[in-house]
């Protein structure tokens, strides 16, 4: 199976208000430029501040690869006038049939509902066909928390993770949604 053939899999997934498709090179100049914003790498655990170069670029490689173990999805807003990237949502396979849901939405959209659409979007149409979804926010950070109440996530607990861009253990309020 070729990379274009696994990315057809990869399902489209539409809101009233945006598009969840998959990841394309093309992505990778609106993707830089939100994710260079400190304000979105410091609420994830995974982009670092300042971005070093080719970081976007490997990230959008492995998103494309047909053997990742994780699916991710841009925001799109083309549909409906606007921005291709307005932020992307990730399925990171876990094991015994679980997944964790990851988001970032660019700060012009913030406050907008844009990532509970998204959210709910992506747990209604359940791609992997989960069981159950888990998601983490950091403490510091509650409109995150308060997408997933609002997309039925239960509070199950704190943890902590480390943030790449922060440099430090942060502490997370951990969420689970059971789906069947």
């Amino acid at each position: 199976m070729t990379a274009q053939e696994y990315l057809v899999a990869q399902p489209l997934i539409q809101t009233e208000r945006v598009d969840l498709r998959p990841l394309r090179k093309s992505d990778m100049g609106l993707i830089e430029m939100h994710t260079s914003d400190q304000r979105v790498a410091i609420m994830t655990t995974s982009i670092p501040h300042p971005l070093p170069p080719g970081t976007i670029e490997a990230f959008v490689t492995r998103a494309m690869a047909p053997e990742r173990d994780e699916d991710v999805w841009a925001m799109d807003g083309t549909r409906l006038g606007g921005p291709e990237v307005m932020g992307l949502i990730s399925l990171h396979r876990m094991d015994r049939n679980q997944s964790e849901v990851g988001y970032w939405v660019a700060p012009a959209f913030w406050n907008t509902g844009l990532a509970s659409d998204a959210v709910r979007a992506l747990v209604e149409a359940n791609p992997l066909g989960n069981a159950t979804m888990f998601a983490s926010v950091f403490q510091d950070n509650p409109a995150s928390a308060r997408v997933l109440t609002n997309c039925g996530f239960d509070y199950i607990g704190d943890a902590e993770s480390y943030s790449v861009a922060r440099g430090v253990q942060v502490p997370t309020w951990t969420y689970l949604r059971k789906l069947f």
